[in-house]
């Protein structure tokens, strides 16, 4: 449990001010907060991998690309068979 001078410290700390009138009720919800994640804390997780994916909008398929020259074509520079982007440094 989290007491309210925690609670002056956290918020000095992530920069928040909190006022005196307020600083209980921010101190009730934190230990809210802290309670969920022990309750998630105690939640055994399913075994890893074990829910298979799935895509439920369409079924995978293979279809043929664009030919490099194609993909070229529409670039404004290019070097050997990449597009040439402005130098950033």
């Amino acid at each position: 449990m989290v007491s309210e001078r925690e609670v002056e410290t956290i918020a000095k700390l992530a920069d928040i001010r909190i006022q005196k009138e307020e600083l209980g009720e921010f101190t009730v919800q934190f230990n809210a907060i802290l309670e969920y994640f022990d309750i998630l804390d105690r939640v055994e997780a399913a075994g890893e991998g074990s829910a298979d994916l799935i895509n439920i909008f369409r079924e995978d398929e293979v279809q043929p690309s664009l030919s490099v020259d194609d993909v070229l074509a529409n670039a404004g520079s290019t070097e050997d068979t990449f597009i040439k982007g402005p130098r950033v440094m």
